[in-house]
């Protein structure tokens, strides 16, 4: 029997304890030996609860028991998760998360640990929710040469944005409309600026690149510019605006990652993901293009993936791999980056600055392929005659 633990009880560690307890059985047979829950670290008190019983105020409790071999890090943010992860890790336990931001920010400093001390640091949960992604990244598709990884990474500004089209309505209706069903939190700033995203395409990044890709390298807006006058001309060419997460690597080798709304071509599978699901895409040198679609988030899904991650743990607690990146990636500034762009004034325009374009309302047009500092010195100049609302790639 495998000893196992749960730093934070809020809802995803709540869905972790549930679904081990509910699915023994599955659990046992997964592994190869019995898991058993032994304790969980929150600051509150839960009277009542099924698990009550196990409930620890001291993160020693954990620490100092040596028949504790796995501890599931439910607890997000970066600072406590950071210090517990790094004592845990060098005193020899295995460490498995749903943590975004601790994972884009020190993921190579935690998997390193993680190797000197012949133990696992696991994060399935942290990108996509319930979807299998990088577990058959690292591995099912370890023999492939990644050149590009992009998706929907955000079910709450894919639910938003879905909603805008569905309904006919603006941004600030349908997100109340996410927050009333619980799609969307009281403060959605994360979400809806596009932070949220920037982490998971920043985990993406490193796994599919091998190199430590971080938050702050990664260009980033948000979707609190798109208006249903954008949805609606999106839909007038056949596309769906939806909120992207990119990474590629140039000619050089250098990774070009960046987080923007983007017109959608009908043509690609993404245009179909609605609601709050996720989809992404890798292309891979041998596989070709790879989709992966499904519940990005949500209790269950991500304590599935967690879960995963413990059985994972316990059938082999230790690895002889290398860390699955390092740290050092080099970053590229996009400016040799080709895509189309969708181009919105508040005035009747002339595009004729952009040589290739199409006109699609008598105030926004579509430009050719244009590389972004063409794109963008072009811009400087259209600026200075005409008011522009927005500006968005186009995604083929």
């Amino acid at each position: 029997m495998i000893s196992i633990a749960i730093m934070g009880y809020g809802t995803v560690g709540a869905g972790v304890a549930a679904l081990l307890e509910d699915n023994k059985s599955r659990v046992t047979r997964a592994a190869g030996t019995p898991v058993d829950l032994k304790k969980i670290l929150d600051l509150r008190e839960f009277p009542g609860d099924r698990f009550s019983s196990l409930i620890t105020h001291r993160f020693e409790d954990l620490l100092e028991d040596p028949g504790i071999r796995v501890v599931c890090e439910c607890m997000g943010g970066k600072t406590y998760a950071y210090e517990y992860t790094k004592k845990l890790l060098a005193a020899g336990r295995s460490v498995v998360t749903s943590n975004k931001d601790l994972v884009a920010a020190h993921g190579a400093e935690l998997l390193k640990l993680a190797k000197q001390s012949g133990v696992r640091y696991l994060f399935e949960a942290s990108v996509g929710g319930g979807i299998p992604l990088l577990g058959p990244m690292s591995r099912d598709l370890g023999a492939n040469r990644f050149r590009e990884v992009y998706g929907i990474l955000n079910g709450t500004t894919n639910y938003i944005l879905t909603s805008m089209a569905e309904s006919s309505a603006e941004f600030d209706v349908c997100l109340r409309e996410a927050q009333d069903l619980g799609y969307a939190e009281r403060n959605p700033a994360n979400d809806v600026e596009g932070r949220d995203t920037a982490n998971k395409i920043s985990i993406l990044a490193s796994l599919a690149f091998g190199k430590h890709v971080y938050p702050e390298s990664v260009e980033t807006e948000g979707i609190l510019g798109v208006s249903h006058e954008d949805i609606l001309l999106a839909e007038s060419i056949g596309c769906r605006v939806k909120l992207i997460g990119r990474a590629l690597l140039d000619e050089e080798e250098r990774v070009y990652a960046f987080v923007a709304p983007h017109f959608v071509s009908s043509v690609n599978r993404l245009a179909g993901v609605n609601g709050v699901f996720n989809g992404v895409i890798l292309r891979a040198d041998a596989v070709g293009d790879v989709m992966f679609y499904g519940r990005g988030a949500g209790r269950m899904p991500t304590a599935s993936a967690v879960a995963g991650d413990v059985i994972e743990a316990v059938r082999t607690p230790s690895s002889s791999l290398p860390p699955l990146w390092e740290d050092g990636a080099e970053i590229s500034d996009g400016s040799e980056h080709v895509s189309r762009w969708f181009v919105r004034s508040s005035v009747p325009v002339d595009a004729s600055y952009f040589e290739a374009f199409d006109m699609i309302s008598a105030s926004a047009f579509m430009t050719g392929p244009m590389k972004n500092h063409d794109f963008h010195r072009r811009m400087d100049l259209f600026r200075k005659k005409y008011p522009v609302v927005n500006a968005f790639r186009v995604l083929d």
